[in-house]
């Protein structure tokens, strides 16, 4: 592959170039990566397998997901300023990488009985590469797409929600295909499957870094006029280098924000089957409950998914602190529903589980576009990924709320045993809702002059 095939200047556009192939490009990066969250096949197999009998089995294969989210946090963070220089295809190929790298390196590990390696596989390789993978088309479709900036970001990072929903199925058929579940489950049919998974994505993955483009300078939107946009004084023409927006009460007001919507969500879709069947599983057969706890967890799934790409785009007209504050104090309304009414009422609760997971997604594809508002697009993948360390934060401070306080109440038979955990995120979401009313327009004083703002394709802007 010769040095200047991943090169930004390789990658421009030529006239008349369709932008709608750029969300597919995005689209196949962030399905595979969305892959994370279909964990749980590869859980239940390991805990079967070379980690069978371990009573530290739960702790040991929950480290390769947790490492993989910080990992994801902190690669984002560190290399955003990166990826925005060199470019999505330079990016989409280093996440390629890392993340079958990942498959690989697990494979392996199981093959040999060496655990470590997977946590070292999955967890630290391949969560750089979904750190970088879930940055690496965000600055590319703003540009493509500013006059549909949450549109664009939703479409792309409902493919991160909607992995899963690939993943799952795929992993539980691989893994049943070469032995790796059942009652006779053996270490080799894991390690296969993580074999194939790897290579599976690795061409998959390919699509998205042959199909990437970026946009000439002087390219627009047929009849879209930047002087004319719409939305109200949030919207900045102004641009905020990467640096300096770290500096701004903006940046950690929204770091907030997005720690606690998220927080709450992965609250309950961490242990989404669990929850449910000590609300209704009272004097339900064992695999009667298991089946519909299943379900749920498949519906939150599907609600984390459409989340992301409906309320996005909801946010092109109505405005992205709005929809925050749908997301933060609807959501906080609608915990306060579930603690009161507890098992009461299963179709409340059922409603309000849903729309608590669809503002979860949403505030994930949200997030680019109300950046891109606040900051504009000079370093605007940089400036998300230092803000995704918030889901860094959130990814272990959620499951670890809900599930202490549940096993601290293990006393206690059904819905009251998550009655203080629940109160908690109703608190952090007022909190988040708080945080994003104080959100104004950034001052002047962080703006980058025009002279200093080079375009990545080496032009004065």
């Amino acid at each position: 592959m010769p040095a200047g095939f991943l090169t930004r200047e390789r990658i421009v556009a030529p006239p008349g170039w369709s932008r709608w192939l750029i969300p597919p490009a995005a689209l196949s990066i962030h399905l595979a990566i969305g892959q994370a969250y279909a964990w749980t096949a590869f859980k239940t197999a390991l805990t079967a397998t070379m980690l069978k009998g371990d009573p530290n089995a739960g702790v040991l294969t929950a480290l390769p997901f947790q490492l993989a989210i910080v990992m994801l946090g902190l690669s984002a963070a560190l290399f955003g300023t990166r990826v925005d220089a060199r470019g999505p295809r330079w990016a989409m190929v280093v996440s390629s990488s890392c993340f079958v790298a990942g498959f690989l390196i697990s494979a392996l590990g199981v093959s040999i009985g060496a655990y470590w390696l997977v946590v070292l596989g999955y967890g630290f390789v391949g969560g750089i590469g979904l750190g970088i993978g879930y940055i690496s088309p965000v600055s590319t479709l703003i540009k493509w797409f500013p006059d549909r900036p949450g549109l664009s970001t939703g479409i792309a990072i409902m493919g991160f929600g909607g992995g899963a929903l690939i993943a799952t199925p795929l992993t539980n058929q691989l893994l049943a295909a070469f032995g790796g579940s059942g009652a006779k489950a053996a270490a080799s049919g894991v390690a296969q499957t993580f074999l194939v998974m790897g290579l599976i994505y690795a061409v998959f993955m390919s699509v998205g870094w042959l199909l990437i483009r970026v946009p000439a300078d002087d390219w627009k939107p047929a009849g879209w006029n930047p002087e004319t946009q719409t939305a109200g004084a949030m919207i900045s023409t102004n641009n905020v280098s990467a640096a300096n927006a770290i500096r701004t009460p903006q940046f950690w007001l929204l770091w907030v924000v997005l720690c606690f919507n998220v927080t709450a969500g992965i609250g309950i879709l961490e242990r989404a089957q669990d929850i449910y069947k000590d609300f209704f599983g009272a004097g339900v057969s064992p695999a009667g409950i298991a089946a519909a706890a299943g379900g749920f967890a498949a519906m939150l799934s599907l609600a984390n998914s459409l989340g992301r790409i409906l309320w996005s785009s909801a946010s092109d007209p109505l405005g992205r602190k709005r929809m925050y504050m749908i997301y933060l104090g609807v959501g906080a309304l609608l915990y306060l529903a579930i603690t009161l009414l507890g098992n009461s009422n299963k179709v409340v609760f059922l409603i309000c589980s849903i729309f608590i997971l669809s503002f979860y997604g949403a505030g994930f594809s949200t997030a680019p576009a109300y950046l891109r508002d606040l900051f504009g697009t000079y370093q605007v993948g940089a400036i998300h990924g230092r803000l995704l360390t918030a889901w860094s934060v959130a990814g272990v401070l959620g499951p670890l709320i809900v599930n202490a306080l549940a096993d601290a109440n293990k006393g206690i038979a059904g819905p009251g045993r998550y009655t203080t955990a629940f109160i908690i995120m109703i608190v952090l979401l007022v909190i988040g809702f708080v945080a994003n009313l104080l959100i104004r327009p950034v001052s002047a004083k962080f703006h980058e002059p025009a002279e200093k703002i080079i375009r990545p394709e080496g032009a004065q802007a």
